[in-house]
């Protein structure tokens, strides 16, 4: 049987599942750092790879994984209340827990300590997410304009609105990216009581809102 070795582990601001993109180039400006192990901080490994502006991430589900499969699982999206085959989904809860997106390379950096580092644009990764490949994207190979999406084609809703009871303390860029997240309504869909609270660590930050109205309403930032 093969065995996957771990090259990479990437960086972001988000790191808890909760407030994650439901997938990569939902949020253009939630960026990471792709860290690459000690053994594979070779530079040659990445000559190249600047020449491509996107860029597949195979990684690892690592907090779902060892935990087991079901052949069908509760998509968030639908409820969860809607059985549909695992196949079918991109659920973690899979036979080999691995996840597929598809990033932008914003930049590549040398660090005297840490070699290699990708600067990568999209993500839907939490911190510290194993990585297991990283693949080129051919524009001419794989985009399929004609795609079909299965159960999701009618489930997408206009963003929220974003207001902050109080001045959030973060830079503006940070701050536009937060806004972004919690606009794509971070919350899983059967829930929806307007009173209550829920949190979500961002940039180091304690992140506490409500939604209401159509209106994401940030209550506090600790």
């Amino acid at each position: 049987m093969m065995e996957c070795q771990i090259i990479a582990r990437i960086e972001t601001d988000l790191p808890e599942k909760f407030g994650v993109p439901r997938q990569s180039g939902l949020i253009p400006g939630l960026t990471g750092r792709i860290v690459f192990e000690p053994a594979f901080r070779n530079p040659d490994a990445i000559r190249g790879l600047e020449g491509w502006s996107h860029l597949w991430l195979i990684w690892e589900f690592s907090q779902s994984a060892g935990k087991g499969w079901s052949p069908t699982v509760r998509p968030p999206r639908l409820g969860g209340n809607t059985r549909m085959g695992v196949f079918a989904t991109r659920s973690p809860f899979r036979p080999n827990p691995i996840g597929l997106s598809c990033v932008t390379l914003e930049g590549v950096e040398l660090d005297p300590q840490l070699g290699p580092v990708l600067r990568v644009g999209g993500v839907d990764l939490m911190s510290g997410t194993p990585i297991l490949d990283i693949k080129p994207y051919l524009p001419y190979a794989d985009c399929h304009p004609q795609a079909t999406a299965g159960f999701t084609r009618d489930l997408d809703a206009p963003p929220l609105q974003v207001r902050w009871e109080t001045e959030p303390d973060l830079p503006a860029e940070k701050r536009q990216v937060l806004e972004a997240v919690l606009a794509s309504d971070p919350r899983p869909r059967y829930q929806d009581d307007p009173q209550r609270i829920y949190g979500m660590e961002y940039a180091g930050k304690n992140v506490r809102f409500r939604v209401e109205d159509g209106t994401v309403i940030v209550v506090s930032m600790e």
